[in-house]
């Protein structure tokens, strides 16, 4: 097992027994029916027939996926709604009550692109790149430099999925990360002008290559909601949460050690690396102990938040 933790092998809520599937030709019809109501039925469909709704979701399809049982310890999740309405997405407020200032952020079409020192360039839908991938649910510890966690399950795929496609060069030593600004659906953005956007982040080659590292399409069974970074998200769960950075555009290969957001402004407080470390204090606070945030239960923070066995060896442990 990757991360040495226990495991069970946990049925997802959406199974369902042979007999309780709708046949193909109910469904064909159901579709049909939908697509006859047009836009303008929208809101009836979406306050009516809610199941209806999600299929005009781009990002919807096989939610939701099946848990891996190599990433699935026995931890209690954290409360859903906790989890959905205790944000850090400064591009909207900067507040937690982020999922309250999204209403006008569109997520589709979302087009990526992949370059920098790379054989194969390429831009690329955000729904097209899930369709080609096998997601799968994990669950992960989540560590904020603010010195409170969660335990999520996460939907995606191994980010080291992305580098095959594109094949980096020799050269490329690290990856860029390069984030959504779009002012007028972001009204974080024009309210913080000091702050350098739009957001970036950087991972070393090895970290970004390492099967935790997982680019996040989902969350708690559904297609991440736009507060968590819709549609795609990176998340490295040894990593302070600014290490994972949200609604991601532009994925570059460098030869050199990039700067990121937060050590642009404050490198002392958010050096490169990151790592979750209760030896090492934030400048500010300690970082000893963690607070999770629907019990409000202390903790002992743990080293690499607890993935040391899987990623101690990147830093000589």
């Amino acid at each position: 097992m990757l991360i040495g933790m226990p495991h069970v092998i946990v049925r997802q809520d959406g199974w369902l027994p042979d007999k309780a599937v709708t046949p193909e030709g109910v469904f064909v019809n159901r579709r049909r029916f939908v697509q006859q109501l047009g836009l303008a039925g929208a809101g009836l469909v979406g306050s009516r027939f809610p199941s209806l709704a999600a299929e005009a979701d781009p990002y919807a399809r096989g939610y939701p996926h099946p848990r891996s049982k190599d990433f699935n310890p026995t931890m209690a999740l954290t409360d859903e709604k906790v989890a959905s309405t205790y944000n850090n997405f400064y591009e909207f407020t900067l507040r937690k009550d982020v999922h309250r200032h999204v209403t006008k952020f569109q997520t589709a079409p979302w087009k990526i692109e992949i370059g920098g020192l790379v054989e194969k360039p390429m831009s690329i839908d955000a729904a097209e790149l899930m369709s080609t991938m096998p997601l799968e649910e994990r669950v992960y510890r989540f560590r904020c430099v603010e010195a409170w966690a969660m335990v999520v399950p996460w939907t995606g795929f191994s980010f080291s999925k992305v580098v095959a496609l594109v094949q980096p060069k020799a050269e490329a030593k690290f990856v860029r990360f390069i984030t959504a600004s779009k002012p007028d659906q972001m009204p974080g953005i024009g309210e913080n002008p000091e702050y350098p956007w739009p957001y970036f982040e950087g991972l070393r080659m090895d970290e970004a290559m390492h099967p935790l590292t997982l680019m996040a399409t989902g969350v708690y069974g559904k297609p991440l909601a736009k507060q968590f970074g819709a549609p795609v998200r990176l998340v490295v769960p040894w990593k302070y949460g600014y290490k994972s950075p949200k609604s991601i555009v532009k994925i570059e290969f460098v030869a050199q050690q990039p700067t990121t957001f937060w050590e642009t402004l404050q490198s002392r407080e958010y050096p490169f690396e990151s790592n979750v470390d209760p030896g090492v204090p934030h400048p500010r606070w300690s970082q000893a102990t963690e607070r999770m945030i629907d019990t409000g239960d202390r903790a002992k923070t743990k080293k690499y938040n607890g993935y040391g066995d899987a990623v101690g060896r990147m830093y000589g442990a």
